[in-house]
């Protein structure tokens, strides 16, 4: 996962992959953007670069329905999540945890 600030300079998190354009999505990852407040286009935000697996989980999954409410299915550009960016990056979190802890059998 690679988060991102849209707004202000300076590297923000680590990354599992290179930096080479802001506009670059990592293969197996969706580009969601928390935060911001704005409606749409540069509300600003935090950008995360989200793996495809974590989009069956039911916390994500529950965030994408607020988003499918508040903005319909028709967005633009980078999916926007009706959420503040510190929620955002915790439900990720906690997905990626279960996920390692249950695809792990051995």
């Amino acid at each position: 996962m690679v988060w991102r600030r849209k707004s202000g300079g300076g590297s923000g998190g680590a990354s599992p992959c290179r930096e080479n354009g802001e506009d670059e999505v990592p293969r197996g990852h969706v580009p969601m953007v928390a935060g911001g407040g704005g409606d749409c286009g540069d509300g600003g935000g935090e950008r995360v670069m989200v793996p495809v697996r974590l989009l069956g989980d039911p916390s994500i999954a529950e965030l994408l329905d607020m988003a499918a409410q508040q903005y319909g299915f028709g967005q633009p550009g980078v999916l926007r999540v009706p959420c503040d960016a510190g929620h955002f990056r915790r439900v990720v979190e906690c997905a990626l945890r279960r996920g390692a802890a249950g695809g792990q059998t051995a």
